[in-house]
């Protein structure tokens, strides 16, 4: 085969990745070392070297990085582009959704199951934990959410349930024998109504691999499997990678074990650490060469993270060159601390830097609460990342439990958020209309001849004659169906709902979003399964004038660049967490955080934190604390950074200025012994 012209765009050690041949490849991808050019044109290159592109699988952890890397190896295969489009590529789940949808009958499944996202699934355990009794103990059961984490840790870890609640929920260990039958309860119910939940999908994938037959046949589909952000899988996906891979070896993972950052998602940088061993014979390249940062920055933050226990080792060096050093700035309280990021976002700003190139990070969401009053009172926009996501907005979730309702109408959480909606109904009717549609085969039609009670009757006909209409439309495209749904559900939105207007916005990106699909089925899967973040990601290119700053929590932040990065609250209890200090485990991934927060700065990095910590409001009392400066940061790192203070105590009038006792002190103590 002729050696592509693009290889000459990589670096050495990149292009060693992309054209390894047969068997196992670890590739360490240093921040910023070009992991995403990396895995595209490894991507290519099988294709050029005539590997069928339906017979490579590349696993990420969203569609966008799936998509971003697909754009790209088609841009180098430039002889033949469409067909990197036949690459199977796309996330675990979604990818798992659409094995399951092909091999429904072989995992025992119905052909029309309905995958539900995690606050519905929470929604459905807490039917299923209520109806139990769970919640009248006279003791502090735990809530829903708290249930719904347990039972994900549990089936995703692969650790049995004492083990999990003794090592994250102690408190819960009382209640063990309860959570086993809640949880069996929980699971009877969502087969029983085909109803499948994020944990579900990679279950049911990993248990149908356990059959050697069906993993020969799965298996034997991919000639080459590629994994992104291999440090953020958990057990179960290591395991279906290892069942996917039992005759043929050809696997090639992604990853930089100092970025792991997400263990309470049950994700483990074992995976990559002990990646060698349960694929013998692995070939391991290091990127380290780094196109983000400047020289300074990376020095820093290579001694950040030399100081954890267990890694792939690797010393970042740029490719860009020198600049300011970083600064550790400490801050009298909280409060100076927001004036010195906003004086200096705007000193950038002046600069020529916009604030949207320019980033505030935060271990918290709730250390951001002071500095958003701040950029408030001196009028700078901001965007801050973390909050509300479009699929959890309660008027957005309405829309597709009914939806769900036409695709598969033993999907009880979806009828029981609907009916709730109606006038005169509550839980107790609700569930009374749910067993009598049950009872009548699931057709959703035997709502009119349900005895409702008399302030329900006519708007629960009005649902029956809703769902006739739309099980008539089922094959219409979905933003026909959305259309018809929208005629119906504005009354509700108007009776249930405060701001109506915006919420109306929102359908009409939801029906418009709908636009790009022919099937039902796959809407409701790509809308589950990868959400848009917020109707931001709905929307068209902003104009030149729209400006703001970004706020971030740092694990929100994860995989993106700013100019200028500010990383605030770097003291002890926030970064780390306090809550995150009890093992050797614990605190690398929190020392993981702060150089993957540090990591995203191109330009210019501040990381600031502040002596005093207020109870209130400063100024309506003096109750405060003192804070001791991030564990991280030792003599070592501070040698690679320039150190100062900014804010001072305030001074009363008629006092001498600092530096000018009153009177000798000293003297008069002395002369008490005089």
């Amino acid at each position: 085969m002729q050696t592509p012209d693009w290889l000459g765009e990589l670096n050495p050690r990149q292009r060693e990745a992309v054209t390894h041949g047969d068997g196992p490849l670890l590739v360490v991808a240093g921040a910023g070392s070009g992991k995403t050019k990396t895995l595209a044109y490894r991507v290519s290159f099988l294709i050029s070297q005539g590997v069928p592109p339906e017979r490579v699988l590349l696993l990420t952890f969203t569609r966008r990085a799936a998509e971003e890397m697909l754009k790209r190896a088609t841009a180098a295969v430039a002889t033949q582009p469409a067909a990197v489009h036949r690459v199977w590529g796309g996330t675990f789940h979604a990818v798992a959704n659409r094995i399951l949808r092909i091999y429904a009958q072989s995992a025992g499944l119905a052909a029309n199951f309905t995958v539900i996202d995690r606050t519905d699934a929470e929604d459905f355990l807490n039917v299923v934990r209520n109806e139990s009794g769970f919640a009248k103990k006279g003791r502090r059961f735990p809530r829903k959410a708290t249930c719904m984490d347990i039972y994900s840790r549990r089936v995703n870890s692969e650790e049995d349930l004492r083990t999990v609640l003794a090592k994250h929920y102690p408190w819960c260990l009382e209640w063990e024998d309860d959570l086993t039958t809640l949880f069996r309860a929980y699971v009877e119910r969502k087969q029983k109504q085909s109803v499948l939940d994020y944990d579900d999908l990679l279950l049911y994938l990993y248990y149908l691999l356990e059959e050697p037959r069906l993993s020969e046949a799965l298996g034997g589909r991919f000639d080459h499997v590629l994994v992104d952000e291999y440090q953020d899988t958990n057990r179960m996906q290591a395991g279906i990678l290892a069942r996917l891979r039992v005759s043929n070896r050809n696997i090639t993972v992604v990853g930089d074990d100092a970025q792991s950052i997400y263990s309470f998602r049950s994700a483990t940088v074992r995976n990559m650490l002990d990646f060698p061993s349960e694929f013998p014979g692995t070939s391991v390249v290091t990127l380290d060469q780094n196109y983000r940062s400047l020289q300074p920055i990376l020095e820093t933050t290579n001694r950040v993270i030399s100081m954890a226990h267990e890694r792939y080792s690797k010393e970042l060096w740029a490719t860009r060159g020198q600049g300011q050093r970083p600064q550790l700035i400490t801050c009298t309280d909280e409060s100076h601390e927001d004036d010195e990021v906003i004086r200096l976002v705007l000193d950038h700003y002046e600069q020529g830097i916009p604030l949207r190139r320019q980033a505030v990070l935060f271990r918290a969401a709730s250390h951001s609460a002071s500095l958003e009053l701040a950029l408030a009172r001196k009028n700078i926009p901001f965007h801050k990342y973390g909050g509300l996501r479009f699929l959890e907005a309660a008027h957005v979730k309405d829309i597709v439990s009914l939806l769900r309702m036409v695709e598969n109408p033993r999907d009880e959480v979806a009828w029981f958020r609907i009916l709730q909606l109606i006038s005169g109904i509550g839980p107790a009717t609700a569930t009374a209309v749910f067993a009598h549609i049950a009872a009548h085969g699931y057709e959703p039609a035997s709502i009119e001849s349900f005895s409702a009670p008399q302030a329900a009757r006519e708007e629960l006909l009005q649902l029956g004659r809703l769902m006739a209409d739309l099980r008539q439309l089922r094959g219409s495209v979905p933003a026909a169906l959305i259309e018809r749904v929208r005629t119906y559900y504005g009354p509700l939105l108007k009776r249930n709902y405060e701001n109506p207007e915006p919420r109306e916005n929102d359908i009409a990106h939801l029906e418009q979003l709908a636009t790009g699909y022919t099937s039902l089925e796959t809407f409701l899967d790509d809308l589950v399964l990868d959400p848009p973040i917020s109707t931001g990601d709905l929307a068209g290119t902003p104009i030149k004038d729209e400006d703001w700053l970004v706020l971030s929590t740092i694990h929100s932040a994860k995989g993106l660049e700013w100019d200028v990065v500010y990383l605030i609250h770097a003291a002890d209890g926030c970064l780390p967490s306090d809550m995150s200090t009890g093992s050797r485990e614990e605190l690398d991934e929190e020392l993981r955080l702060t150089y993957v927060a540090m990591t995203r700065a191109r330009d210019f990095l501040y990381v600031l934190w502040p002596l005093r910590f207020y109870g209130r409001t400063p100024g309506t009392t003096d109750h405060h604390t003192y804070a001791q400066r991030c564990r991280f940061f030792t003599e070592d790192v501070l040698s690679t950074m320039d150190c100062r203070s900014c804010g001072t105590e305030e001074h009363l009038p008629g006092l001498p200025a600092p530096g000018q006792p009153a009177r000798d002190i000293a003297a008069r103590i002395r002369g008490i012994w005089a």
